[in-house]
């Protein structure tokens, strides 16, 4: 009998180690997509907030970097 609970732990630990990594790997996919097609460029941002920097309030600096990340916005291969 001790033989058959051990093989049911190892049963449900190697499938929780399955749905761990399974789970893992989505994680980190799910961010690194969200790294790659969402948001502006880190370097169009900084150019964006370096000709920006005469604005003296943060509300004129931020509406100047919207417009100016709006004016450099590239269309992309799937909006062609």
């Amino acid at each position: 009998m001790s033989i058959q609970l051990f093989q049911s732990r190892v049963g449900g630990t190697l499938a929780a180690v399955a749905l761990a990594i399974l789970i893992a790997i989505g994680l980190l996919g799910g961010v690194a997509a969200l790294f790659l097609h969402d948001g502006v460029p880190f370097e169009q941002a900084l150019i964006a907030e370096r000709a920006c920097s005469e604005s003296a309030f943060v509300s004129e600096r931020e509406a100047c970097m919207r417009a100016f990340a709006a004016g450099a916005e590239r269309p992309t291969v799937a909006s062609r």
